[in-house]
């Protein structure tokens, strides 16, 4: 899924796929000069939405680096429930999840 800014231009997307009731967010991206409207927000649980009514999902998942969105997802209401320092070298990778519906 995706979103237009006012002027019909690429604000942000979504990919994802499911499997076995659960919801893997692959990706999540805003432009940058789109970023604090909530439009973050908005793609993640209209995801979270589908997944569940149309897909019979109960639970989301995802993976993110500490230099991305870890506080973003936390706020959305995902859990940490792995971190793997140095994944890549100085870098932290995150892997956070969630119960839906």
């Amino acid at each position: 899924m995706w979103a237009l800014d006012a002027s019909g231009g690429l604000a942000g997307g979504l990919v994802g796929h499911t499997w076995a009731t659960w919801l893997h967010v692959t990706y999540l991206w805003v432009d940058e000069r789109c970023r604090g409207a909530g439009l973050g927000s908005r793609l993640l649980s209209e995801a979270e939405r589908t997944a569940v009514a149309d897909r019979g999902c109960r639970n989301s998942r995802l993976e993110t680096w500490d230099f991305q969105a870890p506080d973003f997802y936390k706020k959305q209401g995902y859990d940490v429930v792995c971190v793997i320092p140095g994944y890549p070298p100085g870098i932290t990778e995150y892997t956070l999840t969630k119960r839906l519906g």
